[in-house]
């Protein structure tokens, strides 16, 4: 049993962690074998994210100043808090694909960017793309057009070298051309004037 400063500690802890998380999962894990929630926590400390299991009554004192305050009805029974400050929809996908593989974990609730989610939800955020596809998505939207634009210009310019290389080739073969059309007319015109004589 912990003594008051034990409980300040956990308590400040806590409220220290959850005050600067945007995101948050409270999970039920009632029936959760010790192997399964090992492999919980390393599988949600890979995706950026803490893993909590939390004294509701403390739990309720910690949360007092957070956002997390408007899910405190579901601090009861075995809860654990899933948090992060950075993308919710990896941690959701993280938690959904865990609660599909061992159905003991329930959700009970969420807080995604200060804004308080229903249970029922979360599936919908973890089929959402994840931060990381959503910027690969965006840098491939902007660098489309440039790519586009680079390939026109290099379209142009080529096109305009061909020109200029044909204008060249008018003016070096088309002097010689002219020349020998020129003589070969006089040619012809002497022909006739032959042929007729």
């Amino acid at each position: 049993m912990k003594n008051r400063e034990q409980k300040a500690t956990a308590i400040s802890e806590f409220s220290d962690n959850i005050g600067q998380a945007t995101n948050a999962f409270l999970i039920s894990f009632k029936g959760i074998t010790v192997p399964q929630v090992t492999e919980l926590r390393k599988q949600v400390r890979e995706s950026g994210s803490q893993y909590v299991v939390v004294k509701n009554t403390l739990a309720l004192i910690g949360v007092k100043d957070s956002p997390l305050k408007a899910l405190e009805q579901q601090f009861s029974g075995e809860t654990a808090v899933a948090f992060n400050t950075t993308d919710a929809v990896a941690l959701a996908k993280v938690l959904t694909k865990f609660a599909k593989d061992v159905p003991v974990v329930q959700f009970k609730g969420a807080m995604l960017g200060g804004q308080i989610v229903a249970a029922g939800e979360i599936q919908n955020i973890a089929n959402l793309p994840s931060r990381e596809e959503l910027l690969s998505k965006l840098l491939y939207l902007m660098q489309h057009p440039i790519r586009g634009l680079a390939v026109v210009l290099n379209g142009t310019i080529r096109n305009i070298a061909v020109v200029l290389d044909q204008i060249r080739q008018q003016k070096d073969g088309g002097g010689e051309n002219a020349g020998g059309e020129a003589a070969g007319g006089e040619n012809a015109g002497g022909e006739t004037a032959e042929a007729s004589a």
